[in-house]
């Protein structure tokens, strides 16, 4: 197993990257995705709510990192878990739903919805629902607050390739009733069961000269976990279709163009955080320049979902 060594502490730039072929994207998003790297942030969170030291875990590699700066993020950082520090009015506090756990000679990834919990006596009483996810891209660190939760982070990463399937092994414990918890309204049960999902979207992105930034879909690649799975599944795949599926007889709207409640958004060419429109399916045969996946613990919208659903994942890869 890997050991964690200390080193002192680095500034967060945030900045985009480029992969120059498919093949090393593929190559690098198949190596993370074994899950066997992960670093460790153990984060100071301010005296005011305790000072206690948050434990967060990133997938990435390297020294143990200690205090109140943002981690830093390379180019073989495809995937980002939702692990984050947040900044609130100068108030720091930790979030860790994703966790590494032992499975064999390394580890996987386990993903739960849970209630994160701020009190300060007489100032502060606030639960937040947080969903367990891995996505490909990156966390804008440190988190101002909870508008506008999608726009915190930076969905998809270059690519050009046409895999025909994704594969992982997984269990899960799933379908736990909807909860709603923003922090700022009272906890309310929602009615319905929620279950995890994995979702994987290639995407033309074209940029205007105002910065906006439009998608069509080129690839789909979805599966929801409606099913308790007590022991591992190995080697469980979904192909990767191409142009439009939405007349297909198991076409669901999860699967559907995102505009709607959940709407990715990137950094483009001018250093702005804008959403990605998708506005059209594209031709089968268009050349992607973006993978969005998104493995997640709770298929419902930021601070909705089934508290307790836990997704574990390991191995996952694109098939050629």
């Amino acid at each position: 197993m890997k050991r964690f060594r200390i080193s002192g502490l680095i500034l967060l730039l945030f900045t985009s990257f480029s992969v120059n072929a498919a093949a090393d994207t593929d190559s690098l998003i198949n190596e993370k995705g074994k899950f066997d790297n992960w670093r460790v942030y153990e984060l100071q969170e301010s005296g005011i709510i305790g000072g206690n030291i948050k434990t967060i875990y990133k997938l990435s590699e390297g020294d143990t990192l200690r205090g109140q700066d943002p981690c830093p993020v390379s180019r073989e950082d495809v995937f980002a878990p939702c692990n984050i520090m947040a900044n609130v009015v100068g108030v720091i506090k930790g979030s860790n739903s994703v966790f590494p756990e032992p499975r064999g000679d390394g580890y996987c990834a386990r993903l739960s919805v849970i209630m994160e919990k701020v009190r300060v006596m007489g100032m502060i009483n606030m639960e937040v629902l947080v969903q367990g996810t891995i996505l490909s891209g990156f966390f804008h660190e440190p988190i101002r607050d909870t508008k506008g939760a999608y726009s915190k982070l930076d969905c998809g990463i270059p690519y050009t390739g046409r895999p025909s399937a994704v594969q992982y092994d997984y269990k899960a414990e799933v379908g736990n009733p909807v909860i709603r918890s923003t922090g700022f309204s009272p906890k309310k049960e929602m009615g319905g069961e929620d279950y995890p999902y994995i979702a994987v979207y290639l995407q033309h992105r074209e940029e205007d000269s105002q910065g906006n930034v439009t998608a069509s879909r080129v690839g789909t690649a979805f599966r929801k976990f409606s099913r308790n799975q007590a022991e591992w599944v190995n080697g469980e795949s979904i192909p990767v279709r191409y142009g439009d599926i939405s007349s297909e007889s198991d076409f669901i709207p999860d699967m559907d163009l995102k505009n709607g409640d959940i709407i990715y958004y990137c950094r483009n060419s001018k250093g702005k955080i804008v959403p990605v429109r998708e506005e059209r399916w594209a031709a089968p045969d268009e050349e992607p320049t973006h993978i969005i996946i998104w493995i997640s613990s709770s298929s419902g919208e930021a601070f909705y979902g089934g508290l307790g659903n836990t997704l574990w994942v390991d191995n996952f890869r694109l098939v050629d």
